[in-house]
């Protein structure tokens, strides 16, 4: 699509704008998610222009959640201008594509604090068994 004249660098039209989401698949107890780009407005039936990967987020039997991308066609919608949302920025920055993302931080620190007061309980419960 030419450009008009005088236009800069183009015209951003909000419609038209592209997203990078995760797409819920699977059933109910069996959550599945396709990383998709898609027009940015919501629609329930959205049409998907191009699959980019997968994501797994139940850990199989090794505890690792599975996840496939295709960083190539994810680079190109990014270079087109396509936004991306939150979740999938959070696994590209997992996937070290992008920078970890904040809540990943605070993920780590809860979990943390969780560890570090389950074991002070833990020590306080032999402590007294032992007196």
């Amino acid at each position: 699509m030419p450009l008009p004249p005088a236009s800069g660098t183009g015209i951003f039209y909000a419609r038209a704008a592209k997203s990078i989401r995760l797409i819920p698949q699977g059933c109910t107890n069996r959550p599945f998610y396709l990383i998709s780009v898609t027009h940015r407005k919501r629609l329930n039936n959205q049409e998907v222009i191009e699959q980019l990967g997968s994501y797994d987020p139940l850990p199989n039997m090794n505890n690792e959640k599975m996840v496939a991308l295709n960083l190539e066609r994810i680079k190109h919608w990014l270079g087109q201008g396509a936004h991306v949302t939150p979740p999938v920025a959070h696994l590209l920055g997992l996937a070290g594509f992008f920078p970890i993302h904040p809540r990943c931080y605070i993920t780590a620190w809860r979990n943390r604090l969780a560890e570090k007061e389950r074991l002070a309980k833990e020590a306080e419960t032999v402590a007294q068994s032992t007196s």
